[in-house]
């Protein structure tokens, strides 16, 4: 079945609009507390966190009154990178995490995404059991009266637990003591807890994107604008930049040059180095086909290699959990530590790379080396609709050109968003002005087809 409401992150779209009205997320709310309430003889809880987007807080409140009014008791976190929401949720025994966010989305954006109790993302088939109860009215006669409504409670001490959490995956041999880094946060969920464990383990650090007013999220900071955190590396000669996004899930890296490391390098110096300690499990990272063919090469250099699946950092877990895996992520900075975490976490990223960094003693740039990217290039194109490009036989031409040009020699990979009418086409190649042209055509091709 095609799922409706659910994209590749949750149900995602401009709050206040139709599916991220209040009405939906009081719906959501009350099918997620009947999806999870197993035992009718218990409380049952719901942790639900956010980030700084202005209408979280409509939307909190419309999640509170859908969960309480099915007899579930809401536990509040506030502001809280989603991987530290996953981590309250099992911290707690919660019986389900909700999440508040749109990620890397401009502010007018927002989401609601749901994790299970033992702090993974829902499968497809229980996001499609959700939507039945919401589309089909399943529930309007479920109503618990008295006593049997339930209660929402405030966690005052969410961050502080979240940054020891943090602080004991670093090695307890080592500190960060004579690094200076800088820190976009983003303005977003992770303003607060990414300086203090930086900071607590001794870093100096220079913080940016660190003061949000609810509109300011992700716009010209963090993940998506490495270059205001390269610029900052320079000028204060720091020895790296760190930037988060929106809900601190991904992290992208700039070496003390002011050069960008993206996720495919991450995984690689994560990846060989943990082979070399004997920690990499089957020797084996898991990307999707987003990711570099660089990254295939750096890993059977080290006598490793790569797993891909589809694009979706839940998709990557999956086949992590499936197989037995513990290191895989996504070139957009999410990356999963299984050791350690049940999602992608930013800030936990970010401290196994420095880890690596004050171990070796090399610096990023150095360390970065152990992967050289092939020529890629990716558009995005506003799309008014998704429709199958199979069936476009003008698109379909253009591509399969394309796929015979470059067979033996690159690859060309056309996709839709899973959180925005977006058509991406990636094209990686030896040539890059060749790669440029060929993806420019693609481009023009689905604009005069499907352009919104």
């Amino acid at each position: 079945m095609e799922k409706k409401l659910f994209g590749t992150d949750g149900v995602r779209g401009v709050a206040n609009i139709e599916p991220m009205t209040i009405e939906m997320a009081m719906h959501l709310g009350r099918a997620v507390a009947y999806v999870f309430k197993k035992n009718a003889s218990r409380r049952h809880r719901v942790v639900i966190g956010k980030d700084t987007r202005l209408s979280g807080y409509m939307i909190e409140n419309a999640l509170v009154a859908g969960i309480c009014s099915m007899g579930v008791d809401v536990l509040l976190v506030g502001p809280l990178p989603t991987p530290g929401i996953a981590f309250i949720t099992t911290s707690m025994r919660a019986d389900a995490g909700v999440v508040i966010s749109a990620s890397h989305n401009p502010y007018q954006d927002n989401g609601i995404k749901f994790f299970s109790s033992d702090g993974f993302k829902l499968p497809d088939d229980l996001e499609l059991r959700i939507e039945d109860l919401i589309l089909n009215n399943r529930l309007d006669e479920l109503r618990p009266i008295a006593d049997d409504v339930g209660k929402a409670y405030r966690i005052d001490d969410a961050i502080g637990r979240y940054v020891v959490y943090l602080k004991n995956s670093f090695p307890r041999d080592l500190d960060l003591q004579g690094l200076r880094i800088v820190l976009d946060c983003a303005h977003g969920a992770g303003y607060k807890v990414a300086p203090a464990v930086l900071t607590e383990l001794g870093a100096e650090v220079i913080p940016l994107g660190v003061k949000p007013n609810g509109l300011n999220i992700n716009d010209g900071c963090g993940s998506l604008h490495p270059e205001v955190m390269a610029e900052k590396v320079r000028e204060y000669r720091a020895d790296l930049g760190i930037a988060l996004d929106g809900d601190a899930d991904r992290v992208i890296f700039v070496d003390e040059k002011g050069d960008e490391v993206d996720g495919d390098h991450i995984l690689a110096i994560c990846g060989s180095e943990m082979i070399k300690s004997g920690q990499l499990a089957k020797n084996t990272v898991v990307a999707t086909v987003m990711s570099n063919m660089g990254l295939d090469i750096a890993m059977q250099q080290a006598g490793g290699k790569v797993v891909r699946t589809a694009v979706g950092d839940r998709y990557v877990v999956e086949e992590m959990r499936k197989e037995g895996y513990t290191l895989g992520g996504e070139q957009s900075g999410h990356m999963i530590f299984l050791d350690h975490s049940s999602t992608g976490d930013g800030i936990l990223s970010a401290l196994q790379v420095l880890a690596i960094i004050q171990r070796t003693g090399q610096h990023l740039s150095e360390l970065a080396k152990v992967m050289t990217s092939l020529p890629q290039v990716l558009v995005n194109v506003r799309v008014r609709k998704k429709a199958a490009l199979a069936d476009i036989a003008p698109i379909k031409k253009v591509i399969d050109e394309v796929e015979a040009e470059l067979s033996g020699k690159g690859r060309v990979l056309v996709r839709y968003s899973g959180t925005e009418p977006l058509l991406r086409v990636m094209i990686e190649g030896e040539d890059q002005l060749r790669i440029t042209e060929l993806a420019d055509s693609v481009a023009e091709a689905v604009r005069e087809h499907l352009g919104a």
